[in-house]
């Protein structure tokens, strides 16, 4: 157990020591229902086939939700980036996740991603594109690439804002944020 829990993202052999030894304290019942929880994500969590978000019915709520804007699509990296999105209450579109981002060095092009079916999903009178992929070298790439393939389909192409956080401090801000704060900036109403 402890070698199959140090193979999870972010868990150490210690971490995983620590888990497997509380999974063993813990009573039947609350072992047993850790075991199901797993069991199920595996067998009923799959991808929308509209969005590519994980979900447990498909299309997904989201893509189903008559009240959601379908004509401004966000494009992420991955389902947790919806999670995220979601829980500030602010989009009110649809979502559409590549499932990763471009990375020649470790073999990830265009035909890895859901591009060809974020492209299908266009012909439905999108009329935004918002592309929110981190902000590293590789959602950059990610961002240049759909921005340069979307913009001559004549579908407004934006992207998310990037720039200093709200509790931060310039001090302590590095010079590539500075700079996108800066290119980011907005008038003050």
């Amino acid at each position: 157990m402890i070698g199959e829990l140090s193979k999870l993202p972010g868990v150490g052999r210690k971490t995983a020591q620590r888990l497997a030894l509380h999974i063993l304290k813990a009573d039947d019942e609350n072992a047993f229902r850790l075991a199901n929880a797993i069991i199920d994500v595996k067998q009923k969590i799959r991808y929308c086939s509209i969005c590519q978000n994980i979900t447990e019915t498909d299309p997904c709520s989201i893509c189903s939700d008559p009240n959601r804007d379908h004509s401004s699509i966000c494009v992420l990296e991955d389902p947790s980036d919806v999670l995220a999105l979601e829980k500030t209450n602010e989009f009110h579109g649809v979502y559409h996740v590549l499932g990763g981002t471009l990375s020649p060095l470790e073999g990830v092009g265009p035909d890895r991603l859901k591009v060809k079916e974020l492209l299908s999903r266009l012909k439905e009178g999108v009329s935004e594109v918002i592309l929110a992929m981190n902000p590293d070298v590789e959602g950059e790439a990610t961002t240049i690439y759909l921005s340069n393939l979307l913009k001559p389909l004549g579908i407004k192409v934006t992207r998310i804002a990037r720039g200093v956080p709200v509790g931060g401090d310039l001090e302590f801000a590095d010079e590539a944020t500075l700079v996108r704060a800066l290119e980011g900036r907005i008038v003050v109403q």
